[in-house]
């Protein structure tokens, strides 16, 4: 993408009401006044909060946003350009149960309170295979900590992936943890009874993973056994 796309993308950001742009120290400093307060502050209703992280250019947000429209879509991503095509989409079709926050997501303790989320997903990752970018893997401890803090009791974590080293990176940790998953499947096109939001949705690269006869994978569990 060129720098002038980039730079018309970033503007036209600004003018949407669905993209939420908070700057590092108004959320370390705790001055974000969305944290806790979703339902009553921006979406203005008690229906669940689900997350995308990581969400790229907003493709299983939207989806995800319009298969159930009782429900509260976050899409969260550093890189505005990208998140902009799904922004766009949702204000064309007039989604009103999505929104797009542009922040890193190490700081997601800062963007929400605990207890506030429902569901986590995590589509398609970088599975950051070496070592020494463990600390960025989204379902290191570390980020499982966050996810637990902000996640209702109940809360649901998906990982879809076409990572088998992630699949099995984070099945390894959750053992660790004591933690059954609630579904885990290496082929979920070859199991029926994979969610319907697992299946009836693929983003631009899990259609390339395909093509390239790559398994696509689904691990899903909640907090409630440690």
């Amino acid at each position: 993408m060129g720098s002038k796309n980039k730079l018309k993308r970033f503007i036209e950001n600004k003018s949407f009401s669905n993209v939420i742009q908070p700057n590092r120290e108004e959320l370390i400093s705790n001055q974000f006044n969305l944290k806790g307060n979703w339902n009553n502050l921006y979406f203005r209703n008690n229906n669940p909060i689900v997350v995308e992280l990581g969400c790229g250019k907003g493709e299983y947000t939207v989806n995800l946003a319009k298969l159930n429209p009782s429900v509260n879509y976050i899409g969260i991503d550093i890189k505005g350009a990208r998140f902009w095509r799904g922004a766009k989409t949702a204000n064309e079709e007039n989604l009103d149960n999505v929104v797009f926050l542009r922040t890193q997501i190490e700081l997601i303790n800062y963007v929400f309170g605990n207890d506030e989320v429902s569901e986590i997903w995590l589509t398609f990752p970088d599975p950051q295979i070496k070592y020494q970018r463990r600390k960025h893997r989204l379902t290191n401890p570390i980020f499982l900590e966050i996810y637990k803090n902000i996640l209702k009791s109940d809360g649901i974590v998906h990982l879809k992936t076409d990572s088998e080293f992630l699949h099995g990176y984070t099945l390894g940790l959750l053992e660790g943890l004591s933690i059954t998953p609630l579904l885990s499947n290496h082929n979920v096109y070859s199991n029926l009874n994979a969610p319907d939001e697992v299946l009836n949705i693929k983003t631009h690269y899990e259609k390339l993973f395909s093509e390239l006869d790559k398994n696509i994978s689904y691990l899903s569990f909640n907090f409630n056994d440690d």
